[in-house]
This record gives structure tokens, C-alpha cells and sequence, in this order.
């Protein structure tokens, strides 16, 4: 049994932000193989179960993710380092990179240091999709960056940023 935590904010004002990348990134996943998800209010998260790999969108907002994730931990007893991958966006790499870590720490990250304060661990698999820019970074803030949609040259990259990162999920799944 796997799980895949994808990162971001419930609600419609939260859509196309930096934050919900990991959403984003699920949501075109599901859309692209016919799949919708389901609710689960003991869990805090909408998801779906394909073969043995259950995708999640927690509902709990970015900075509580952790007691989501704790919830499917436990009743599953899931093994962090081997059942559990965490996708989330990361304002420190570049736009439209990636970066895959087995462990780690929290790197300034409120929801994986939301994951690591509730399970106890910073051992568990992390990848981290980059939504840096510099400029417009300084510009807003950090809170209010991430928070923002995406510039019209970035929005015209999120199409094939998505269809290469969903190969790679399709690959992770297997």
C-alpha cells in the first residue's frame, strides 16, 4: 500500500496558486486517466484508490496537513520511508524544476513541517516541485507569493510541466 499527499489549500480562491501546485498536479493526473475523487470526512481528505496506491488531497490547509496524513498512517500502518511520498511546491527551486528527496528536513516548508512534527519523522520520501521567482518573490512576501497564481509565462508552461510530471507518477505508481 502506498499513499501519494499531494499539497495545497482547499477552496476555489486557492486554485492556481504556488500552493497548490501538488492539487494541480493531481487533480490533471486524475482528469487524464478518468478518475474523480471521493470524500472522506474521517480523514480530512478527498481521495482515490487506484490498485494499491491511494492519492490524497488533504483538506486540513497546508500548515495541518500532518494530521491528515497521521490519520492514514495509522489506520493503514503505513511505514513513512517506504509507503508515503509527499508532493509539494517549493518557492526556493526554480520554476518548473524538481527535486526528489528520501529524507530531509522541512527546508522552511509549513506542511512538511507540519507531516514531520505529526509523525515524528522527517523520514519519508518528498518531492518538491519548484515554484521559484525571484523577482516577484521580493516583490510580494513570502505568504503572499506563495499564495499567488502563476505569471502568463508560467501558466503557458504548467500544461507540459504537468503531462512530464504525470509520467512520472504513472512510473512511481507501478
Amino acid at each position: 500500500m502506498k499513499l501519494l499527499v499531494f499539497f495545497g489549500n482547499p477552496g476555489s480562491e486557492y486554485n492556481f496558486t504556488r500552493h497548490n501546485l501538488g492539487f494541480l498536479l493531481a487533480d490533471f493526473y486524475l482528469k487524464t486517466k478518468g478518475l474523480s475523487w471521493e470524500k472522506s470526512e474521517k480523514f480530512h481528505s478527498v481521495w482515490l484508490r487506484q490498485n494499491d496506491v491511494f492519492f490524497i488531497k488533504p483538506q486540513t490547509f497546508y500548515n495541518n496537513i500532518g494530521s491528515a496524513v497521521l490519520e492514514w498512517k495509522n489506520f493503514y500502518k503505513l511505514n513513512p520511508k517506504t509507503d508515503l511520498l509527499c508532493v509539494c511546491d517549493d518557492f526556493n527551486l526554480p520554476f518548473g524544476t524538481s527535486r526528489l528527496r528520501q529524507k530531509g528536513t522541512a527546508g522552511g516548508n509549513n506542511g512538511l513541517k507540519s507531516i514531520i512534527n505529526s509523525l515524528g519523522t522527517d523520514e519519508f520520501p518528498r518531492l518538491r516541485l519548484g515554484t521559484g521567482n525571484d523577482e516577484l518573490r521580493k516583490r510580494l512576501g513570502d505568504v503572499d507569493f506563495v499564495l499567488s497564481r502563476f505569471t502568463p509565462e508560467e501558466k503557458d508552461q504548467l500544461s507540459p510541466l504537468l503531462r512530464e510530471l504525470a509520467t512520472s507518477l504513472e512510473e512511481a505508481t507501478r
